[in-house]
């Protein structure tokens, strides 16, 4: 078994395996047909596109389903960003494409306009990469399944925790985007509950800037202890950059990232993100579990390690795939729902999120965990990067089933 040191200093990138599963898998008429919509050029290129795809063609080949003579084929698309684009692509997939599944869709006003289509299709919608929290709530669908994080479970584990080390103001720089305006009013709930204030916000345009300049000065003038960013990828990265250049941390102020990822850290450096706070549902150095998952697709993407929605492509697609063995291909093509109601019944379990469920309205359990960006000397190598300050257990870490107003869940 590869150990911890020799995983860290793994880089070189193995041949990808061929075909796989017998002959007749492979000739099946109908095979299950898995679509990743990512971003593949855009902001969060690291976070989504191909990193994605290995991991769902991870889970694929660990899954034995090939073995039980079941084809199944992963084809990707960029939504660029735009629910339209989003929308047309995911249609063409499900009228003329025979997919059975949309994955990943890391941007959230995509994966709530996704969710009309896969109940009227009655297809499936394992959405790994979009934070709003309305996916449970009065958008939830019987088709959809919320994966790996929510603006809910990143304030609580984020937000919250912060006020209670005693950082009590904050100054939120948020994306002007669904996502961005939802972690907003979701950190501010918990900063507030906590009894801490919120002294001011502000939304840069998305996409379209790399220059916060603007932004950060009123940060910096609001005198808050902790200037939180509602953003991700490109943009986070360039935020906290040009914090640095602003002096912002080495005048008192903390940094937090409510949707930030071990990509990001990497990407920094650990001299400017040091003491930085982010959340995540997956660390590959958590446990022996995450480290074995990480050495298997590693070969598949050698250049940049699986972050939490990378894994939570591989968990959804390991849970759904159970449920299609379970059925057999014909009938899990026929019904989404009749797939989502086996997936419901079954606990999960895989090497990436451990044990969880899926709840009533849609949202998958499981842990949440609160990391700090380690000093460098802390560091034994590249990718050795998180420390681990606190794990919210998944029946805490999101939100309670009666509060999010979801039509599924019963009176």
């Amino acid at each position: 078994m590869i150990g911890r040191r020799q995983l860290l200093a793994a880089g070189a990138a193995a041949p990808l395996a061929g075909p796989l599963g017998s002959r007749a898998a492979r000739a099946q008429a109908q095979p299950i047909r898995l679509g990743v919509l990512g971003d593949f050029s855009g902001p969060y290129r690291h976070l989504s596109g191909p990193t994605a795809v290995a991991c769902v063609r991870q889970a694929v080949e660990d899954s034995g389903i090939l073995q039980r003579g079941i084809a199944v084929e992963v084809v990707q698309a960029d939504h660029q960003q735009k629910a339209d684009v989003g929308l047309t692509v995911t249609r063409e997939w499900f009228d003329r494409g025979g997919v059975d599944v949309v994955l990943e869709v890391n941007n959230s006003s995509i994966a709530l306009a996704l969710n009309g289509l896969v109940r009227e299709k009655d297809k499936l919608h394992l959405n790994t990469g979009a934070a709003t929290s309305e996916l449970t709530a009065r958008a939830c669908s019987p088709n959809t399944v919320h994966w790996t994080y929510d603006t809910y479970m990143l304030a609580r584990s984020s937000g919250g925790a912060t006020v209670r080390a005693g950082a009590d103001t904050f100054f939120i720089i948020a994306a002007d985007m669904a996502f961005g305006h939802q972690m907003e009013r979701d950190v501010t709930k918990f900063v507030e509950s906590e009894g801490g204030r919120v002294v001011g916000a502000v939304r840069h345009p998305f996409p379209g800037t790399t220059d916060f300049s603007s932004f950060l000065v009123q940060a910096q003038r609001s005198r808050a202890k902790v200037v939180a960013f509602a953003n991700a990828g490109a943009d986070f990265i360039n935020c906290v950059k040009q914090a640095h250049e602003f002096g912002l941390v080495s005048r008192g102020q903390k940094l937090l990232g409510t949707i930030a990822f071990v990509n990001d850290v990497k990407s920094l450096g650990l001299e400017t993100t040091k003491g930085l706070l982010l959340t995540e549902s997956f660390y590959w150095d958590l446990n022996d579990r995450t480290r074995a998952f990480t050495r298997r697709v590693l070969p598949k993407t050698p250049d940049n390690y699986p972050n939490q929605t990378h894994a939570g492509n591989y968990s959804a697609v390991t849970h759904y795939l159970k449920a299609v063995a379970e059925l057999g291909a014909a009938r899990a093509k026929a019904s989404g729902r009749e797939v989502m109601e086996v997936m419901r019944r079954m606990l999960t379990d895989d090497d990436a999120f451990g044990a969880g469920s899926i709840r009533a309205d849609g949202r998958h359990l499981h842990d949440a965990h609160l990391f700090e960006a380690k000093a460098p000397a802390e560091s034994t190598g590249p990718w050795d990067l998180l420390k681990l300050v606190r794990t919210t257990p998944g029946a805490e870490a999101f939100r309670p089933l009666s509060e999010g107003g979801c039509p599924l869940v019963p009176g």
